[in-house]
């Protein structure tokens, strides 16, 4: 193995997709994904078995695990989390984090192939709100991910600079409702373990490895906790 050609194991459960494909160098060999909505404890073991099984490969194969941090479904996250983390104590395997905006943005990059735009992926995170960040090509970072409240003018001082500017991710079609704009453009793209590799080769060939016992997902806000309507006896 050479770091710059990792053979990976790649979890994506940022959202209500549940991901999971193997990698080698950038190459994906096998991928399993379900939309069904928020069932990554029951779906993603099975899924890591039957990847492995497709690229004939045994956990031990691995030189590590990519895993995408967030923002995102605090109970998600710590699904993906865990399973990553408990996959890499268990082998002695490294670990590698990636931001889950990153990675859509990357997407949106080698989708439209766009090297004069600014990408703005968005995570869905309840009403109005999303988790949003803006990217250059490469997936390069230009601001970093915080917590919006979308309005119509949320975006005009990148429409106002004269380059398109590529909406993706589970948030955008909310925005796609307020907006009306030549230069907007949006995809249908949400997250998937796919969308990993390019950017987990990287982190692995430059050794930037998170701690297992202090790694945790990029949640920027707090979950949200509802009270039950019924009052228990």
């Amino acid at each position: 193995m050479k770091d710059d050609n990792p053979r990976l194991l790649l979890l994506e459960t940022a959202t209500d997709v549940c991901s999971v494909a193997v990698s080698h160098g950038e190459a994906v060999l096998a991928q399993r994904e379900s939309i069904e909505g928020m069932q990554h404890a029951r779906l993603i073991t099975r899924f890591i078995e039957e990847v492995m099984a497709d690229a004939g490969w045994s956990l031990a194969h691995l030189d590590g695990v990519a895993v995408s941090k967030g923002p995102g479904s605090y109970t998600a996250l710590r699904i993906g989390a865990s399973a990553a983390k408990g996959i890499c104590y268990a082998l002695d395997k490294p670990l590698v984090a990636v931001s889950t905006l990153q990675a859509l943005a990357w997407a949106s990059w080698q989708t439209t192939g766009l090297d004069e735009a600014f990408f703005v992926p968005m995570i869905d995170a309840r009403r109005m709100d999303v988790y949003a960040a803006v990217y250059g090509p490469h997936g390069t970072e230009l601001e970093a991910p915080r917590p919006l409240t979308l309005a119509p003018d949320t975006f005009d001082y990148l429409l106002g600079q004269g380059k398109p500017v590529v909406f993706a991710g589970n948030g955008a079609p909310k925005y796609r409702e307020l907006l009306a704009h030549p230069l907007a453009r949006f995809l249908d793209l949400k997250c998937s373990a796919t969308h990993l590799a390019a950017l987990a080769r990287q982190r692995f060939a430059e050794r930037a490895f998170e701690s297992l016992a202090h790694f945790t997902p990029e949640y920027i806000k707090p979950p949200h906790i509802t009270t039950p309507r019924k009052k228990l006896l």
